[in-house]
């Protein structure tokens, strides 16, 4: 018995310093309709400027959303600068396939990387990405979450 609380102290102890190289988090979106005012924001720190990134939105939504896809306006706010904002468009399905992304029972999630190479953060400190929608319907019915993940590129 001994020797099984230690390994499982050592696991622990192992695991805790294990160095996580992405940030993800994600907003609820309430009763599942996303106005346009609703405007999420996702901040975190960057220290490692050398490296490169992958910067990915997550979406999930529920089997009664009316779209095959969804136009965001992604902002990105750098340290030192102003919000410079890009529109994404997010297929979330198509007609042959059905729902694109991870799913269990209705629920639907789709991660899209929102750039097509590695990002590279050129500047130490705070960034803060912000995800709208701008689809022509106001509330967009049947989303559920929204959010940002960051991932460094492991090379």
């Amino acid at each position: 018995m001994k020797k099984f609380c230690l390994i499982i102290f050592l696991s622990a102890v192992l695991v805790s310093c294990i160095k996580i190289n992405f940030f993800e988090k994600q907003a609820v979106i309430p009763s599942q309709q996303w106005f346009y005012n609703d405007v999420p924001q996702f901040s975190f720190h960057i220290n490692d400027t050398t490296s490169l990134y992958n910067v990915y939105v997550v979406l999930r939504h529920t089997d009664l959303y009316q779209y095959n896809n969804i136009w965001l306006r992604i902002g990105l706010k750098t340290p030192k600068d102003s919000m410079d904002f890009q529109n994404v468009n997010v297929v979330l399905g198509t007609d042959s396939k059905g729902w694109l992304g991870t799913g269990m029972d209705d629920i639907f999630q789709v991660r899209k990387n929102i750039s097509a190479a590695p990002f590279s953060f050129k500047t130490s400190g705070d960034y803060t990405f912000s995800v709208a929608q701008i689809m022509r319907e106001n509330p967009l019915n049947y989303i559920l979450n929204v959010g940002i993940r960051v991932e460094k590129v492991s090379m």
